[in-house]
């Protein structure tokens, strides 16, 4: 969740509160106002109709009346202002759930990465693995059967030059001429 989502949505809550504590004041208001609209009707029972007394009567009714009508109007209004913002504030919320979860997914996701990695390097290692080990024996045999030729051809090479190239035998002659024997 970021700053901006976390300071907007403590800034929409104060509203909401700050509506909240409005409207039950207008409430209270109207409560009274209708209270002493009913202790007026009521209590003059002696009613009766003055000019000057029931003229001033019915001019402050309808004051009453219109006062009444604006603060319900105002009650309204508030009221579908705090509906929306609890909407828009229960929308807020449910995505910034959203969005924390997917975080969470996302840290666990990048948590099992090296695993995940290491996993799938020792899968694909293994049949390089399995050819170097086919290569280092292949290339020990091939050293071996090197070894065994080479041995082989010094043997006969060896043999060859013992017996292969044919020397002439000169007979041994005793000079006494030149003091060589």
């Amino acid at each position: 969740m970021s700053q901006t989502d976390t300071s907007s949505i403590q800034a929409l809550s104060t509203e909401a509160s700050k509506l909240r504590q409005e409207l039950q004041l207008r409430d209270q208001l109207v409560q009274q106002l209708s209270q002493e609209l009913f202790r007026l009707v009521k209590g003059n029972t002696n009613f009766l109709p003055q000019p000057e007394v029931s003229e001033r009567h019915l001019t402050q009714l309808h004051a009453l009346q219109e006062q009444l009508q604006a603060v319900e109007q105002q009650v309204t209004f508030y009221q579908e202002q705090i509906t929306a913002r609890d909407t828009e504030i229960y929308q807020l919320r449910q995505s910034v759930q959203e969005l924390t979860d997917r975080s969470r997914m996302l840290e666990q996701v990048v948590q099992e990465l090296p695993q995940i990695y290491r996993r799938k390097f020792e899968e694909r290692m293994a049949p390089v693995r399995e050819k170097v080990a086919l290569l280092q024996r292949e290339n020990r045999q091939l050293q071996s059967e090197l070894q065994s030729v080479s041995y082989r051809l010094a043997l006969r090479s060896r043999h060859a030059s013992h017996s292969g190239i044919d020397l002439p035998n000169f007979p041994r002659v005793a000079s006494s001429q030149n003091g060589v024997v």
